[in-house]
């Protein structure tokens, strides 16, 4: 059975405003995130997939005012080579504004309650190191696709950004110090975007696209191999904890494992495909495994005190 359905698919900046600081988590309270889900489902036209309907258990556990963070041992493939590194998710609810596409100042009924992921991954190439940030912004509501993704990768010779919004088509701009990449604009029909299967995932696993699918994959995946950013053929499957897409033309598998009671946490995740060149390619598989998890409104353990909570998890 191919359970297939259109999503419409996506930085944690403070801002002020009225004189006061206001962090990238505040405090929502679950009636509050109600309101907000009334709202996006009474004024948008759904598709056929029912909006996502929220437990106690998922209140309480996304908006108690703290995002979810969880570390991760990496070994990522680069250059016919895999280098050791760390990896992070940061999972966080936040009020967003859907057509200017970024996170609202304030509280609004007309908002749109998203979950976000920031993911990082940090790494070296020998001499000199590897910083990569993706960022996801999807509806609780689990009706559209991501309403926003960006792409940052950062290493010595420069860096390159990418940044999909979600209007009438996916509209994407992306930035590079390569000539034959260069500055871009690019439009692209709403297929599903691998990046918000991620925060899809965690809503309800059951709701993710299986069988013979058109996905995007991920902007990262897109920059590091230097390929064209398009829809390409994939099939999905959802097996014991286990989300595995499958790319024949890229020859690339990923699989993420998770925790399949919630909050369906992700335990880790396989990657692999041929990385390197010349005689130097060679099938890789990259690979996460879980250091930690902590629950923490990080954007205010900003003092050198909170230092320690980086040993808490794993990363220093």
């Amino acid at each position: 059975m191919i359970k297939i359905f259109k999503l419409e698919i996506p930085v944690c900046i403070t801002v002020l405003f009225f004189g006061t600081l206001v962090s990238c988590g505040e405090e929502q309270t679950p009636t509050d995130q109600a309101l907000r889900t009334e709202t996006l489902v009474s004024s948008e036209k759904l598709p056929t997939t029912s909006p996502f309907e929220q437990s106690e258990d998922f209140k309480n556990y996304w908006y108690a005012g703290e995002a979810e963070i969880s570390s991760y041992k990496l070994e990522q493939a680069r250059y016919g080579e895999l280098r050791d590194g760390t990896a992070v998710l940061v999972y966080v609810t936040e009020d967003f504004l859907p057509e200017k596409q970024v996170k609202a100042d304030r509280y609004s009924k007309s908002n749109t309650s998203i979950l976000k992921l920031n993911a990082t991954k940090k790494f070296n190439t020998g001499i000199y190191p590897y910083s990569i940030m993706q960022s996801t912004f999807y509806p609780v509501s689990n009706t559209k696709h991501a309403i926003k993704l960006s792409c940052s990768v950062q290493e010595w010779c420069g860096h390159v950004y990418s940044q999909l919004n979600n209007r009438d088509l996916f509209e994407i701009k992306s930035h590079s110090y390569f000539e034959s990449e260069a500055d871009q604009d690019i439009k692209l029909d709403k297929d599903i975007l691998e990046n918000e299967l991620w925060t899809q995932l965690r809503l309800d696993p059951e709701s993710l696209p299986v069988g013979n699918l058109k996905v995007i994959p991920s902007l990262e995946y897109v920059r590091l191999k230097h390929i064209e950013l398009k829809a390409y053929n994939a099939t999905a499957e959802l097996k014991n904890g286990v989300y595995s897409i499958s790319y024949p033309e890229l020859n690339r598998t990923l699989a993420i494992n998770f925790n399949a009671q919630f909050p369906y946490d992700v335990l880790g995740w396989e990657e692999t495909y041929k990385d390197g060149y010349g005689i130097n390619a060679k099938t890789l598989t990259t690979t996460a495994t879980k250091l930690k998890t902590i629950k923490s409104p990080y954007w205010s353990k900003n003092s050198n005190t909170d230092s320690d909570l980086r040993k808490d998890l794993s990363l220093e």
